[in-house]
């Protein structure tokens, strides 16, 4: 395994930086459960020195041409696909994900990020509108007539303050970067102080991509120390957030406050519904779906179907294949390329895991398989001490229950019955929640139909998390404000202006 840097810095006007108060935290490896580096512990100092590196970076930045912006973020996916392995690798170590799924998924996703946007800003178009000004006057007697054009300008916004989470901490990271700087923006990232890893080594990247000093600014810390900082900074009118609800809410009300532009990605508990007349079995069918929608990254994905209602007549035949195919996926060594299930990201995201598990368990459910830590002899020696959980299958909850209710982020999936069409749709939105719904049937009416009433803003039909970067991605309810992706972020990271010129 390539070797990786024991102390991480702080990458702030193109050079790596140790933080201003020389704090530093432990980085965790989850899957052993040891420290292997320390992070920087920044505050507001470090978030300071990078918005002012991102401010006056600025100008340069947003004046530089649409094509020189995107020969460097493509140079930049170039580089990312030359260092799959380091990459994957680090990814892996840092967040306990199986390093084939970081090598097959987080790291080629990162990648086209950046491809996609840097292609995007080619093919931009403006609004344009013919206008009457006699009938679009104040008044008949204004004394103005004839015509005028009004054209659309989209500006960059300036320096925008990326927040970004554990779960896929270099894709959600580049996620946001790469329409950030692609629009002419500049900004101040904070990677997850849980995961910092893939972040130093990107950071690693730019010089060599060509991009300018300044433009991406990465500071590590806490979120109380120095995300909040950037939230709050007076200089930073865009926030582009992914994580939890609770921090969400306080960055909407901070942000709104400030009269911020805000986009928050938050939680989901969302719903795979299974109809009597879908295709069950199989490649693609809906059970195997319904096991990976559930387990894929140890369940740690916001789009992960952990909720399964399942139509009452072929309920006991799901339950049953889905339960046996959770009992042969076993945890293992996140290094091994066999390994399909990783360590959770740690010890306390495991305990408040379990601690659900403990709740169902309480609340009468049936715990079908997993339910509880793997035993360490059943682990290679190496990752004995790691954060791993085995895959759970739970049945016989009341559909109100906190189980049912509150997002576990884990290996743990819920199943309901449903007898009819109407009370499938009352229990998929019957959470605060509203990021991702997932449906399986071969009735084509059927599926638009449901599709068109479910709160989410994300549905699939007939398979699970197929992504296009065009399309818009984002929540309803507590699960988020705001779209990304597609033409939805470059409208975000950008200031409408129209023009109006008489003729």
């Amino acid at each position: 395994m390539p070797t990786l840097p024991a102390q991480l810095a702080n990458f702030i006007d193109g050079r790596f930086v140790p933080p201003a108060g020389g704090a530093y935290l432990d980085n965790i490896e989850p899957a052993t459960g040891a420290a292997y580096g320390v992070v920087p512990d920044s505050d507001g100092r470090d978030v300071q020195a990078a918005v002012d590196a991102a401010a006056g970076a600025f100008p340069e930045w947003s004046a530089t041409p649409a094509g020189e912006r995107a020969r460097i973020l493509l140079r930049l996916a170039d580089l990312i696909d030359a260092n799959l392995d380091r990459l994957a690798e680090a990814e892996s170590t840092d967040s306990g994900k199986p390093v084939s799924l970081a090598r097959a998924v987080d790291v080629p996703r990162s990648a086209a990020n950046f491809r996609f946007f840097a292609t995007a800003i080619l093919h931009t178009s403006s609004e344009f509108h013919e206008t009457d000004i006699a009938s679009s006057g104040p008044s008949p007697s204004s004394g103005q007539s004839g015509r005028a054009i009004n054209y659309t300008l989209r500006r960059p916004r300036g320096v925008a303050g990326l927040i970004s989470p554990w779960n896929l901490p270099l894709y959600l990271l580049t996620w946001k970067i790469a329409p950030a700087i692609a629009t002419g923006n500049t900004c101040v990232a904070k990677p997850s102080e849980v995961t910092p890893m893939t972040a130093h080594l990107l950071a690693e990247l730019f010089g060599e991509a060509g991009l300018p000093p300044g433009v991406v600014n990465i500071v590590h810390g806490t979120g109380l120390g120095c995300g909040s900082e950037i939230v709050r900074h007076p200089e930073v009118p865009t926030i582009s957030f992914t994580g939890s609800t609770p921090v969400g809410r306080w960055i909407g009300e901070t942000g709104g406050s400030m009269l911020k532009r805000v986009s928050l990605e938050l939680g989901g508990k969302n719903p795979f519904i299974v109809f009597d007349d879908a295709r069950l079995d199989g490649p693609a069918g809906a059970i195997e779906t319904a096991c990976r929608a559930a387990f894929t990254n140890q369940g740690q994905i916001c789009l992960c179907g952990s909720r399964l209602l399942v139509h009452r007549r072929v309920f006991p035949r799901v339950l049953e294949q889905l339960a046996e195919m959770a009992r042969a996926m076993r945890p293992g060594d996140p290094r091994d390329e066999r390994t399909q299930l990783g360590s959770l990201v740690g010890a306390a995201h495991l305990e408040k895991v379990d601690s659900l598990v403990k709740a169902a368990r309480e609340l009468d459910g049936t715990v079908h398989c997993g339910g509880a830590r793997p035993d360490p002899a059943s682990l290679p020696a190496r990752v004995r001490a790691g954060a791993f959980y085995l895959p759970t299958v739970i049945s016989g909850l009341n559909p109100s229950c906190r189980v049912e209710q509150e997002e576990i982020f884990g290996p743990v999936v819920t199943l309901q019955p449903f007898d009819d069409e109407d009370e499938a749709i009352a229990l998929a939105n019957g959470t605060p929640y509203g990021l991702a719904a997932t449906l399986f049937t071969s009735d084509a009416s059927r599926l638009h139909r449901v599709a068109s009433v479910l709160d989410a803003g994300i549905i699939w039909a007939n398979c699970w998390m197929v992504r296009d970067l065009r399309t818009p991605f984002g929540g309803m309810k507590q699960s988020g404000v705001g779209r990304e992706g597609g033409w939805d972020a470059v409208k975000f990271f950008t200031e409408a202006k129209n023009v109006c010129v008489r003729l």
